[in-house]
C-alpha cells in the first residue's frame, strides 16, 4: 500500500499527492476539486486575494468537492515593504517607464497599498475553516497557529533549508514541505536569502527528513511517477506537484502561459527577482533579461510586483505577450497531460509499478 503514508493519513486523502497552490491568479476552484475528487489534495493560493473574498472562495470549493482540500497564504515578513520615497519612485520609473511607453501608457501612480493585509487574510481563512492550510515565507504568528490547532485545521509549513524546517517544527506545524530549487514560482526562503537557499531535491529532502520528526512532503521538479518514486526513496512521505497541474486545462493559467509550458522554450527557466522583487523561477524571457541588463537594482517586493502586474495586465489586453512572465519548474519537458484527472490517473497507476521495480532491484526506465 504505497499510498498509506503519514501524509495521506494526516490529511484524510487516498493518495499523498498535493497540488501546488498558485498565487497571482493561477489557482482555480475547478482544479482544486479535480485533484481532491481524484484522491489527492487540491490547493488554492490566496496570496493576492482580498480578505473579503476568501470566505466565498472556500465556500465555492466546498460546493465543488466533499473531499479534503487546502489553501495557501504567505506569512508577512516584517520590514520587507520599504518606505516609498522619491529615490525609489524614480528607480521604478527608470526601469519600467520605457516598457509602459511601448504600450502607449504612462507609469501608473503609487497605490495606497500594494498587497492585501496579511492579518486580515489570516482572520478570513480562520473564519472559513478550511480542512488544511499551507504557509510560505515564514512561521505563522502564534495566534494563527493556536487557532488552527483549536479548529482542527491541518498546517503545512514550507522550508527551503534544514534550518527553516527546524523552525517550523518548533512552531508545531503538522508537516514540512521541503521546497527544492527546481520548483517553479517564488522561493519561500525566510531565514537566509533566497539566493543562499537553493539546495536541489536530492540534497534538501533527505537532510530535512533526517533533521525533523514531522512527515516531509517533497516539492520541486516533480511532474511524473518517477519523481514521486524518487521522493519516496529520499524519505519523503508525500509530494507536492505544481507546474504539471498548472499546465492542465482546469487551472486558471492564461492560454499563453499554458502554451508556453508545452513549448520547447519552457526548458529554459531562470531564477530572477525581475518580476516581483522576490526570487522566483520563470521561463526565461527577453523582458526578464532586459530588466537585469539595464544596470539598475530591482525594487523589493511588493513594489516591483505591483508595477509589473500593471504592465503585464495592459500587455495581455494588447496581446503583447513578450511582456508576460510564465512561472515554471525545471522539469517542463516531461509534462504530458492537459487534464488533471488524466495526470492523477497516471501518477496513481505508475507510481506503485516503479516502486515495485525499485524494491525488486530492477532498473527504473
Amino acid at each position: 500500500m504505497w499510498n498509506a503514508t503519514a501524509i495521506s493519513k494526516r490529511f484524510g486523502i487516498e493518495y499523498p499527492i498535493i497540488q501546488g497552490p498558485f498565487g497571482g491568479g493561477g489557482s482555480s476552484v475547478d482544479l482544486v476539486a479535480a485533484v481532491s475528487n481524484a484522491g489527492g489534495l487540491g490547493s488554492f493560493g490566496l496570496q493576492t486575494v482580498e480578505a473579503n473574498e476568501i470566505e466565498t472562495i472556500i465556500r465555492r470549493i466546498r460546493n465543488a468537492t466533499e473531499r479534503p482540500f487546502s489553501v495557501n497564504l504567505w506569512v508577512s515578513t516584517p520590514g520587507i515593504i520599504s518606505e516609498i520615497d522619491g529615490v525609489m519612485a524614480r528607480k521604478i520609473q527608470a526601469i519600467l517607464a520605457p516598457h509602459f511607453e511601448n504600450l502607449g501608457l504612462e507609469v501608473p501612480p503609487l497605490p495606497e497599498r500594494f498587497v492585501p493585509d496579511s492579518d486580515e487574510q489570516m482572520e478570513a481563512m480562520l473564519k472559513a475553516r478550511p480542512p488544511a492550510v499551507s504557509f510560505v515565507y515564514g512561521v505563522p504568528p502564534d495566534w494563527v497557529l493556536q487557532r488552527c490547532r483549536s479548529q482542527g485545521i491541518t498546517m503545512m509549513g514550507t522550508a527551503t533549508t534544514v534550518q527553516e524546517a527546524k523552525a517550523l517544527e518548533l512552531a508545531d506545524v503538522d508537516c514540512i514541505i521541503a521546497s527544492s530549487s527546481e520548483a517553479g514560482g517564488h522561493r519561500g526562503s525566510f531565514i537566509e536569502s533566497a539566493e543562499d537557499s537553493l539546495s536541489g531535491a536530492i540534497s534538501l529532502v533527505p537532510q530535512v527528513v533526517d533533521n525533523v520528526r514531522l512527515p516531509v512532503v517533497a516539492a520541486g521538479g516533480i511532474v511524473d511517477a518517477r519523481g514521486i518514486a524518487a521522493a519516496f526513496a529520499l524519505g519523503a512521505q508525500g509530494v507536492q506537484i505544481g507546474t504539471a497541474f498548472l499546465a492542465c486545462d482546469e487551472s486558471n493559467a492564461s492560454d499563453p502561459h499554458r502554451e508556453a509550458l508545452f513549448s520547447t522554450h519552457a526548458k529554459n527557466t531562470k531564477l530572477s527577482r525581475a518580476i516581483t522583487g522576490r526570487l522566483a523561477r520563470n521561463i526565461q524571457s527577453d523582458f526578464i533579461d532586459e530588466i537585469h541588463l539595464n544596470g539598475l537594482s530591482i525594487p523589493p517586493y511588493p513594489i516591483e510586483a505591483w508595477f509589473v502586474k500593471q504592465l503585464q495586465a495592459a500587455a495581455f489586453e494588447q496581446r503583447r505577450y513578450e511582456y508576460l512572465s510564465f512561472s515554471a519548474g525545471q522539469t517542463t519537458s516531461l509534462i504530458r497531460h492537459k487534464k488533471a484527472s488524466e495526470l492523477m490517473d497516471e501518477l496513481v497507476r505508475e507510481t506503485p509499478r516503479l516502486l515495485e521495480k525499485m524494491f525488486r532491484g530492477s532498473a527504473v526506465v
